[in-house]
Parts: structure tokens; sequence; C-alpha cells
């Protein structure tokens, strides 16, 4: 006789996940897909097994056919379930290659022949046969167990090798997964009598959903609007597979309207946007992925209706969007991307939306921009160079190049400026205006500048300066290191790791780091009392005054570019006077972008100290450097 008391439960709340599973919106993708489908085979298996195992006890009120019908069906269901399990763990790691190939063939052949064996055992008796005393194991029942065991072997191998393409609690929930199944198989294979091994498959099944299915994980808290890893995901993997469009729309200046409203009354217009898009375009998918910005997503619907969306939509928003608890005027801009039919990363796709958005909260000008492929190559440049950058940091594979700096009236040379330098994976040099930006706008360019001037420390430690003609190097502090409290602490904790004298270092602020004058007289207050000295970089590029200068201890301004060309093509009293004024204030000048002999002989004449630029030399490799000047 079979115990089926733990059987029947677990049926019962496996109904509980599929009632949940469709009462909730999903991403249609493979994920989502491949775990409906494990939820009709479990339910299947479950009422196979409490069906077989009843006829198996009451053979004598059923037919033999009827009896090896239930048993070869719960047989083939069984096979199914470590199959449809094994699955679900390809679809959460996303690996293609499982899928198609060699292997992607050879995965199914283990579950194909043990489901022919379960058909034909009726006949050949290999798994099961039916006498006139009822049910009885063949001599290759125990197969079962071994298909189960190789496909939770190979979710495990799998997730592993993979382990690095899927986060953490995401691994550990597979292997957890794996382990209840393996464990539930030890159930069934030492008290076969008892039905617990469903208990463990829906344990395992619960397992997945609050790690991977779990509502709460794609949808917006209060609207049920996708969220952005939804977004993620559902172009991850419609990308080359079949047509979709993008049609999204951002909020002005979403951060000062929050501001202006309230956080609790722009939650309620957040929430009422989503619902108005749900409703008025029923066939379109709607994602919102904070800040104000919102997507809609559809294949030939929004390709041939865009206009006429944009256009309702751009209508709503003439109008305020009013409830009990918010009445908010909003503007919006949209962005409609037409990726082609080509597999684009889903990296890409998403960050030229992004970027693009950002652009239009910010600027608030343009309300319409369209991004076909060639604009998201573009993108997919900068996508590159983010991923070399973040090799680079983590790696610490940072260089800083050396720029010299000469005396303006001997052309002799008296310091150096320490440039930072990345290189792709192929170790050419990628230009610093591709990745100083990127590394401003996600903070690492803090560790970027940490690198260089251990570098520079490195070299003046290693290297007799005054043998190069070497008095200071200079290295530049990004406006966004000098917002950082403990920048003075990280900067000493370097040259004291080191081992050098901070006198040998001066410090390049850009005139963006001045906007704030508290912060700027402390932080320089601070660094200068550990023996740094400071230096004015790009003056005539942004904000700063004499009057601001009077008060910050810099020992030399650096004349930016600009001014100095166009002084070259058009000479006036402006600059002179400009440069006669800082030297009368205590501070040296140096002239930058220097590239032919008439510009050095005119900033010269008119007072600078010291040039920088091409004409004397360009950046060089620290080796480079010394083979050169020593």
């Amino acid at each position: 006789m079979y115990d089926l008391s733990y059987a029947i439960p677990s049926l019962l709340l496996l109904s509980l996940f599929v009632g949940y599973f469709f009462l909730l919106p999903r991403v249609p993708n493979r994920m989502n897909h491949t775990f409906f489908m494990l939820l009709l085979v479990e339910v299947s298996t479950i009422v196979l097994n409490l069906i077989s195992s009843w006829v198996d006890m009451y053979y004598m009120d059923y037919s033999k056919e009827i009896v090896a019908i239930s048993n070869a069906l719960f047989f083939c269901m069984f096979y199914l379930r470590g199959y449809v399990f094994f699955l679900f763990t390809l679809s959460a790691i996303k690996v293609e290659e499982y899928y198609t190939g060699a292997f992607g063939f050879l995965k199914r052949i283990p579950l194909q022949l043990c489901m022919l064996l379960a058909i034909t055992s009726p006949w050949t008796r290999y798994i099961f046969w039916i006498g006139d005393d009822g049910y009885h194991s063949g001599p290759y029942y125990k197969v079962l167990y071994l298909e189960f065991w190789m496909y939770i072997l190979l979710s495990v191998l799998i997730t592993i090798i993979n382990k690095n393409k899927i986060q953490k609690r995401e691994k550990v929930s597979l292997l957890w997964c794996n382990a209840i199944l393996f464990i539930g198989t030890l159930f069934r294979l030492f008290l076969p009598q008892i039905l617990m091994m469903n208990t463990f498959c829906v344990l395992a099944v619960t397992v997945l959903y609050l790690s991977f299915e779990n509502p709460d994980l794609y949808l917006e808290r209060r609207s049920k609007v996708f969220n952005s890893r939804a977004l993620r995901d559902y172009i991850e993997e419609v990308n080359g597979k079949r047509l979709y469009r993008v049609l999204s729309l951002v909020i002005h200046n979403y951060r000062d309207i929050r501001d202006i409203y309230g956080a609790r009354q722009m939650d309620v217009g957040v929430d009422m946007i989503g619902n108005y898009l749900k409703e008025t375009f029923p066939k379109v998918m709607v994602f919102y992925f904070s800040s104000g910005r919102f997507a809609l997503i559809a294949g030939e619907e929004l390709e041939l209706e865009s206009e006429k969306i944009r256009h309702i939509i751009e209508e709503r928003f003439d109008s305020p969007w009013i409830s009990d608890n918010a009445e908010l005027y909003l503007d919006v801009s949209m962005v409609y991307i037409n990726p082609g039919n080509k597999a684009q990363s889903a990296d890409v796709v998403f960050n030229a939306l992004t970027e693009s958005l950002s652009q239009l909260s910010r600027a608030g000008s343009e309300s319409f921009v369209t991004l076909g492929e060639k604009e998201i190559r573009d993108t997919e440049k900068g996508t590159v160079v983010k991923r070399n950058l973040e090799v680079a940091i983590d790696n610490d594979l940072v260089e800083a190049f050396l720029q010299p700096i000469v005396e303006a009236k001997t052309h002799k040379i008296v310091g150096a400026e320490a440039l930072a330098r990345i290189r792709d994976s192929e170790g050419k040099l990628i230009p610093p205006g591709l990745f100083i930006p990127i590394a401003e706008r996600n903070g690492s360019i803090n560790q970027l500048g940490e690198q260089v001037l251990d570098r520079v420390c490195k070299f003046i430690a290693e290297n007799d300066l005054e043998k190069l003609g070497l008095n200071w190097i200079n290295v530049n502090l990004s406006p966004i290191q000098f917002m950082r409290q403990d920048l003075n602490q990280r900067l000493t904790s370097i040259i004291s790791r080191r081992g050098i004298n901070p006198a040998y270092l001066h410090l390049e602020v850009t005139e963006e780091s001045m906007i704030d004058d508290s912060l700027l007289l402390k932080q320089i207050k601070s660094i200068q009392e550990s023996g740094f000295y400071f230096v004015l970089d790009d003056y005539g590029s942004g904000y700063s005054n004499l009057a601001r200068l009077r008060r910050c201890p810099f020992i030399n301004v650096k004349i930016d570019m600009s001014l100095v060309w166009e002084y070259v093509k058009c000479p006036d009293e402006m600059l002179p006077n400009m440069v006669s004024t800082f030297k009368n204030l205590g501070f040296s000048i140096t002239a930058e972008g220097i590239e032919n002999e008439e510009m050095a002989k005119m900033m010269a004449d008119i007072g600078c100290d010291y040039l920088q630029g091409y004409y004397f030399d360009k950046a060089l490799t620290m080796d480079e450097f010394i083979a050169k000047y020593s």
C-alpha cells in the first residue's frame, strides 16, 4: 500500500503557485515559458502519481490496460520532470549555446530513450509490467533515477561553469534546488511506498519561484508595470530572434520636479502614467525603469502605429495628471528605437535608450529622437570603452603617460603632467576623451585617479627626477574626486606607501571643482597641510574669477588652450593683461596647447613662465620618457 498523505498537500500548494502565476503579468521570455512548463509538468506528474498509485493498490477493480497506461504516463512525466528542471537551469543562466548545436540535440536523447522505454514497457517489461497480481517493477526500473540524477548533475555542472554569468544569489538558488531534488530521489529510492518526492519537488519549485519568478522582482510595486530588470531581460531575449521596436518617454527634469511636488505625489503620478499606458495600449508591453522613464515595446504594432501612439501620449501630457492626492503638470520627450533585425547586445540597446533619455531629460529642448542601427552601433562603441575601462581598473592596468612642461624662455624641461591612459583588448590606446567622461559618470574616476597617482609615486620613488630635469609632476584631480570627504587620507596613504615627498606632486584642479567655494577651500587647506601643491587647470573654460582665485593658494595657473589659440589667431590686450594680473597676484603661468614655434614665442613674450604642448612633445609612456630625457 502507498502512503498518499504527502502528495495531496503538495498538489494543493502547487496549485497556489499556478494560480498566482496566472494572476500577475509576466514577461514573455524563455525563463517564464520554462517555469510555466515546469508547473504544468509538476502538476501532471503529481496527479498521475496519485492515479497510478491508486490503481496499483486497487488493481483488481481496473483492467490491466488502465493500470498499464496510468503507469506508463506517470513514468513519462517523471522523466520529463527531471528534464524540465534542467531546462529551467539553462533558461536562468541564459547561455544560448546550450539550446543549439550538438549539445542542444544531445541533451534530449536520455529523455527520449527513457520515455520510449516507459511507453513500450507494457510489452517489453523493461521498466514495469502488469500481471494478474498487479504492478511489478521491471529489470531496468532504476533507470528513472539514473536519468533524473544525470540531469541534476548537468544542471550543477553548468551552474558552476557559468557562475560568473549569474548573480551569487541565483547561483546558490540553482544549487539548492538541485540538492533538494537529489534528496527527494533518495527518499523515493529507499522509501518507495511513501510518496514524498513530490513534496521535495514542490520545495524545489518554491526555491525557483522565490529566486527567479517572484513578481516583485519584475514589477513596480503599485502600478504593476514591468521594471528595468524585466526590460533588460526582455530585450536580451528577443534580440536577433524576432522584430521589436521601442518607444520610450522621459519626464523632463524628473529629479527637480520630484523635489517640487514631493516624492509621494510623484510616485502617485508615475503610477497614473503607467496605468494609463497599459490601458490605452493593451497590445504593447509597458515598462518603467526609474527616474521618470517609461518604455513601450512591441513588434509590428509599434512599427506601424508609432507616430499615432506618440501623438496620443503628447496630447495626454498637455493636460494635468489628477488624482485624490496629486495634480501634476509634466512635460515629456520621446525616443523611438529601431534596432533592425540583426542581433544587438541587450546592454548596447539598453545603454542607447538610457543615455538618449538622460540627455533629453536634461535638455528638454527636443521632443522626439529616433535611434536606428547606426546610432546604436555608436553607443556600442561606448559600451566597449566602458568594458575596457572596467577591466583596466579592476585589474590595476591604468597607465600614466608623461607630457613635458618646459620653461618659456629656454625651452628647458622643468616638469611634466601625468595623463591617464587605458588600452583595449588588443593593446591599442583608447582616447581619453572617450573613457574619462564615462569614468566621471559611473564614479570609477576615483579609482582611475588613484591608480594614476600611484604610478606617478612609483615613478618618483624609482627614478632620479633631477637627472630627468623634473622639479615636479602634475597629477589631475577630477571634480568627482574633489567631492570625497576622505580625499586627503586617500592621497596621503598612497604617497606614504611609496615613501615619497609630496612636494614633488602638483595637484591640478579644474575650474569645475571651484563651484562650491566652501568645499574647495576646505579640501585644499586639508590637502595642502599634507605637503601638496595646487595648480588651477584649464583657466578660461569654466566659472572661476580673480576674487575666488585670490582665496585659493594655487602656485600656478594653466591657461586653457582655447584662449591661447584665440590669442594667436587674433592678438589683443585681454590675455596679456590677464597674465600680468596673475603674475602680480603671485601665480606662475603655464600656457597649454603650444603646437609651433610661433605660439611658443608669443606666449613667452606676454610673460608666461611655462609652456606645454605637442610642439615640445606628446604624452609618452614612462619608459619612453626615461629613454628620451635621462
